[in-house]
């Protein structure tokens, strides 16, 4: 099963006031790089047969508001076709709510590719594609009873950012530009600091001696980096910050942050009681999910403070799944 291509950046802000509407050309966006076919069609008519009132499954959500927005994603499109879906959010850590996906506590969640990978495999070796990440993570999910769907265009990892001033003076493209500047600042929150994917591992993997280090906590360096306190800020691709900001994601050209795509999670004795309008509901679904989507639907739920049940279902209104 193949992972869509990724997506590129928004240079400009969602309004708050045209989200509706913006959410409507990201998903024709989504639905442009997807390879699924055929799963629009008639689609009216396959709910209302489908619709037996009978069926039913638990989905789970993580704390943060990118896995609060899937999760009422799935639950809402899953909703609409006539499941009786039990939506439990802030369920916890990925190995909380793998616990309850295994033990039959939820049945659905999801969940990011590399994730699995490192905290599920205890996978150290570096990744060279998204595919080769979605390829490793099913085999976990086989070993454990699990379906894996389709990955999502979108996905959401570390990565280093600079103002783009400040990389157009200094030539800046990849992480591994960084290392002919000069000395420079740059900021993590300070459980980031250690670790392969951290501050040492940055500073090991791409030999920048010359990157010095400020701790701040998550979310503060966007305003230190903005005011000129630091050079070079610690992000999540999918942060709405960015779509406010003059910030270049640098490309991490020797992958150290990995592949984090999102793949819905089903264990496999709650798949087989699904009807297959499930599961083609769900791959659709993740096709639409490009960056451009997900960070607009993160904007928001997390800036503009709207429910993300409200949000998910705009989405699935503009897309035609509602």
């Amino acid at each position: 099963m193949p992972v869509v291509g990724q997506q590129g950046h928004l240079n400009r802000r969602q309004a708050l006031s045209g989200l509706g509407r913006g959410l409507l050309c990201l998903g024709a966006l989504g639905a442009a790089g997807a390879s699924l076919s055929g799963c629009t069609s008639s689609r009216e008519g396959d709910q209302s047969a489908a619709k037996k009132g009978t069926r039913s499954i638990t989905v789970g959500s993580k704390g943060f508001a990118e896995s609060w927005i899937t999760g009422e994603l799935y639950a809402q499109g899953l909703r609409n076709l006539g499941y009786t879906v039990d939506l439990k959010t802030n369920v916890g850590s990925s190995d909380i709510i793998n616990t309850a996906l295994l033990s039959g506590q939820i049945d659905l969640y999801p969940e990011y590719t590399g994730v699995m990978l490192v905290t599920f495999m205890g996978e150290e070796k570096l990744m060279d594609s998204a595919q080769e990440t979605y390829d490793l993570a099913q085999r976990w999910a086989e070993d454990n009873q699990v379906t894996m769907l389709r990955a999502t265009p979108f996905e959401n990892k570390n990565a280093v950012a600079v103002r783009k001033e400040f990389a157009e003076e200094n030539d800046l493209k990849t992480v591994s530009d960084l290392q002919g500047i000069g000395n420079f600042t740059y900021s993590t929150y300070p459980d980031n600091v250690t670790g392969a994917q951290g501050y040492e591992g940055i500073v090991d993997t791409y030999g920048l001696d010359n990157m010095k280090l400020k701790t701040l906590s998550i979310g503060l360096n966007y305003q230190a980096i903005e005011r000129g306190e630091i050079d070079a800020a610690d992000v999540f691709t999918t942060d709405p910050q960015l779509l406010r900001s003059d910030l270049v994601v640098l490309d991490d050209d020797k992958k150290l942050f990995g592949f984090q795509n999102v793949v819905p999670l089903i264990r496999d004795d709650a798949y087989a009681e699904l009807d297959d309008d499930a599961s083609e509901l769900l791959d659709e679904l993740q096709s639409l999910l490009t960056l451009e989507a997900i960070q607009a639907m993160n904007e928001a739920s997390a800036i503009n403070r709207l429910d993300p049940a409200h949000v998910a279902k705009m989405f699935l209104d503009e897309n035609g799944l509602m």
